[in-house]
């Protein structure tokens, strides 16, 4: 798929057009493992997909943790079928590798290369594709585990891979015709200076909302540099689009990551603040708060577009107008004033 109804953008400089939109694919890949947002349904998951493309989004995002490569099995399922013209561009990503006998502990950050060209192609059989779109590599490098979902331990072992080496492997993987583009995630403006030494950093993949602004220094560099950004996390998992409170924050899953997440802990009371506080630009837009919370992540300087989450069509309804709203100078300045008096997040305020 090379077009889309929906508003769109150029990818840096990867020849990709996409939407502003994209479907993220870790909500819907199941329990049974560290991060898991809780039990799902596969087959409302592949149905919400559809939807997706349907409403005009023309990418997935997806990585081969997810799930435990469940993830990737049900994008390859819910695409299979599909024509050329039909079939949206495909993301994942690699150096998140996981224990098969112990699927509940935390992965480890890995990039060797080895084992990222064994990434690949279990990436390209599980999700039934010739090619990969965009390849990215999830975390740096630090040969130990993930911690948490906001970042990893901070240690660094003798075991890691450096950050020339397994970038070196992407751009082979490149050139060799697998993956089309190649992109870095949660990597650092050092880090990707580093990296555009020896190959173009095509895409950058840092999260970014209203609550999480850390990353406007990626996005900045990415900006000076032609290169895409896709933010993952723009309705911070869930938090931004207006269906959450106290009580459905008690009920969630015992498996679902979240609930011990400090955004929906000690965070919860700012977080709800600041998704209430976007109800009335919401409502003079015509918009949902998902769809204004995105539109602000929108109008920021240098980001392509944002992956979101869904796992129901309806979900899919609730933010698929976002790329059509347009935020006014007086809207920003209000939503600015809301993040600031909310105590939600830290970073820049404003586009």
């Amino acid at each position: 798929m090379t077009s889309t109804s929906l508003p769109g953008a150029a990818l840096g400089s990867t020849g990709m057009h996409i939407s502003r939109l994209g479907f993220g694919s870790w909500a819907v890949s199941g329990s049974g493992w560290r991060f898991s947002w809780g039990p799902t349904d596969d087959a409302e998951s592949v149905a919400a997909i559809r939807h997706a493309l349907d409403c005009g989004v023309n990418w997935i995002d997806t990585a081969a943790v997810y799930g435990l490569g469940h993830s990737e099995e049900l994008v390859g399922k819910a695409l299979a079928g599909l024509s050329d013209a039909e079939r949206p561009y495909v993301f994942t990503k690699a150096g998140l590798v996981w224990d098969p006998a112990d699927p509940q502990a935390a992965p480890r950050r890995v990039m060797k290369p080895a084992s990222v060209r064994r990434e690949v192609e279990d990436s390209l059989r599980r999700l039934g594709a010739e090619h990969i779109d965009l390849y990215q590599v999830h975390w740096p490098d630090t040969g130990e585990s993930l911690a948490y979902t906001g970042g990893g331990t901070g240690a660094v072992s003798s075991n890691a891979t450096p950050l020339e080496e397994y970038w070196q492997v992407m751009a082979d993987l490149k050139a060799s015709g697998k993956v089309r583009a190649i992109g870095l995630s949660n990597h650092s403006p050092e880090q990707l200076e580093a990296a555009e030494r020896i190959a173009h950093v095509d895409v950058i993949q840092p999260p970014f909302s209203a609550v999480n602004r850390s990353a406007a220094a990626e996005i900045a560099w990415a900006r000076a540099h032609d290169t895409g950004v896709i933010v993952y996390s723009p309705l911070q998992s869930g938090l931004l689009t207006g269906t959450f409170s106290e009580a459905r924050v008690a009920a969630l899953p015992a498996d679902d990551w979240r609930a011990a997440h400090h955004d929906f802990t000690a965070g919860l009371p700012a977080n709800l603040r600041l998704a209430e506080a976007l109800r009335p630009v919401a409502a003079r837009h015509g918009a949902t708060v998902a769809e204004t919370a995105l539109a602000w992540v929108l109008a920021w300087p240098g980001i392509t577009g944002a992956i979101v989450g869904a796992r129901t069509p309806a979900q899919v309804d609730g933010w698929a107008g976002a790329g059509s709203v347009r935020l006014t100078p007086t809207d920003l300045d209000e939503i600015a004033v809301a993040i600031t008096s909310s105590g939600a997040g830290t970073g820049p305020v404003r586009p």
